[in-house]
């Protein structure tokens, strides 16, 4: 039996069309919306700011997009659940606060054995997380597996290093000594 060539490609390309919308489905799909505006002030109680970074998490900075809590199996990256006690010990000297700030901003300097150095900077683009709101978002990891402990006061060592709080004016730029070329 002779099938026309038309025939064939027109299966070919259905076959093709229909494997990819298949696999297409498999990847998990999130609707994102707009984030929401945080409004953090000098009264923001600790478990304020903990339902206020959980928002975050799951919403402006997308980390439940890759992270999971209370997951088993295969996973883009590591689960969280319980991570506030791992945080402690995590890297020797670190306390959970700062384990947590290092991996906010700077998310390569400590990878977890076994998966990738993908996660981004969260205080820069596309997120743009202000350091408030990290402070919330470290609030948040806290009671996964611990007692949240931090205020908007809290300091760490990336503490100044984030986006500006809307509103607030630029850091004024660097002035060079007087005699130095520019």
């Amino acid at each position: 039996m002779h099938i026309p060539h038309t025939i064939r490609v027109a299966a070919l390309v259905l076959a093709t069309t229909g494997f990819y919308a298949y696999v297409g489905q498999l990847v998990p799909q999130k609707e994102v919306q707009p984030p929401q505006e945080t409004t953090l002030g000098p009264n923001t109680s600790t478990a304020d700011m903990v339902k206020i970074g959980r928002g975050i998490m799951e919403g402006k900075g997308l980390c439940l997009t890759c992270h999971t809590i209370g997951k088993t199996g295969a996973l883009r990256f590591p689960d969280l659940a319980g991570v506030d006690v791992r945080a402690k010990s995590r890297v020797p000297g670190l306390s959970d606060v700062e384990y947590f700030a290092q991996s906010l901003y700077e998310p390569t300097a400590y990878v977890v054995e076994g998966f990738p150095p993908a996660m981004p900077p969260m205080n820069q683009p596309p997120f743009s997380l202000t350091d408030q709101e990290i402070l919330c978002v470290i609030a948040a990891l806290q009671t996964l597996g611990g007692t949240p402990t931090v205020t908007l006061e809290t300091k760490h060592k990336y503490s100044g290093t984030g986006t500006a709080t809307p509103g607030t004016p630029p850091p004024p730029a660097a002035v060079p000594p007087k005699g130095t070329a520019q």
